[in-house]
């Protein structure tokens, strides 16, 4: 490494675990930079929650090379790593207050009372607990709860925090609330989060990147916006957010747009850049790109114009989706603003995008090509 280069906070090189027969994480390359708020995400079973484990040290890989800021810790336990762990149940001793639970570890290391005083102190107003020092856990709710795990792994002052889904219990609007808590907390200290979850909208709303995550390996590395507008598989773009995932055939090449005949019979247009007559492609279109109005009689014969029908309305609060049956069977979802025009279970209506909005996916490989 050139002087003067500081090494990334976290390295993972080539790293794969193998519980006997099965491939939990399958020759994982990542770099996390010291301050960042990285997110693992990805369905259950896709290797994020090992991958954590295998940065703390609470499991070891099979093969590869994991570094704390250019130090080779592969082999190293959880102790002699400067990380620490938030866990999803929270692990909270039963038996301590809250003051005890947060400076239990520090305890543990020998640390001088009065250091145990005001470090205990000043992260309890960090995470807006402060006068709770002699509650139990059991009187706590679980957001507070969730912050007092959270305390006892900052007070130690670890280089890294690792957290596995530690949301995942607490109600929606209570969750919502501390995903901007957690990010403003680690703002605030100013340390790498290395954060587990398997719900793209928490991650999109605390990351700085985001790591999704699939059988094992890592699709795409990126910020939210990149993510969910330049998705780089058929995978990313239907786990980040929702999209419409149409399968086609290019029928013809225009000047600005090509046409695609969709496998349900259905016609539909989009960018023409590097297109070819009788390629096979899927695009991704997402629900709010799309439009809707009244078809009033009129049928969408040409190809920036699909007919459909309305089977189910859903009322969001600031939008209306729409689930939609094409001419041709095809099922779509629409997101549109509540201060439009609103249709009913069983209206016509007629669908358009521009052709820009359509991102190709390749020739259903999972490659994406740009369509705009």
């Amino acid at each position: 490494m050139s002087a003067g280069i500081e090494p990334p906070e976290i390295r993972l090189a080539n790293v794969t675990k193998q519980f006997r027969e099965v491939t939990a994480v399958d020759d994982v390359s990542l770099t996390v930079d010291t301050g960042e708020f990285l997110t693992l995400l990805g369905p259950s079973g896709c290797g994020k929650t090992t991958t954590l484990r295998m940065i703390g040290g609470f499991d070891l890989p099979t093969s590869g090379r994991i570094e704390l800021r250019g130090r080779d810790v592969t082999a190293d336990p959880p102790d002699r790593r400067p990380v620490n762990m938030v866990f999803q149940s929270y692990a909270l001793f039963p038996h301590l207050d809250v003051a005890g639970n947060i400076a239990f570890g520090l305890k543990r290391r020998g640390v001088a009372s009065d250091e145990i005083k005001r470090r205990t102190g000043a992260i309890l107003d960090r995470v807006h607990l402060a006068g709770y020092e002699r509650r139990r856990t059991h009187e706590l709710s679980g957001g507070q709860q969730q912050r007092v795990a959270l305390a006892r792994a900052l007070v130690n002052e670890p280089h890294v925090l690792l957290l596995d889904e530690p949301l995942g219990a607490l109600d929606l609007k209570l969750r919502k609330q501390l995903q901007l808590e957690l990010k403003r907390i680690q703002m605030d200290v100013g340390i790498t989060f290395v954060y587990v979850t398997h719900d793209q909208e928490e991650a999109l709303t605390m990351s700085d990147r985001i790591a999704v995550m699939h059988r094992g390996r890592i699709e795409q590395v990126g910020v939210p916006e990149e993510l969910y507008d330049r998705p780089a598989s058929s995978f990313v773009a239907d786990f980040i957010g929702t999209t419409n995932l149409l399968a086609g055939t290019v029928e013809t090449v225009e000047a600005d747009a090509a046409v695609i005949r969709l496998e349900s019979g259905d016609r539909c247009a989009i960018a023409a850049d590097g297109r070819a007559a009788d390629q096979s492609i899927q695009v991704s279109v997402r629900p709010e790109a799309i439009t809707i109005a009244a078809r009033n009689g009129a049928n969408g014969t040409d190809a920036g114009h699909i007919d459909a029908e309305v089977e189910q309305v859903a009322y969001l609060g600031a939008a209306v989706q729409y689930h939609v049956r094409t001419a041709g069977g095809l099922g779509l979802s629409v997101l549109a603003g509540k201060t439009g025009s609103r249709f009913a279970s069983g209206d016509s209506v007629v669908l358009a995008w521009a052709p820009s909005d359509a991102l190709v996916l390749g020739d259903r490989s999972g490659t994406v090509e740009d369509a705009s």
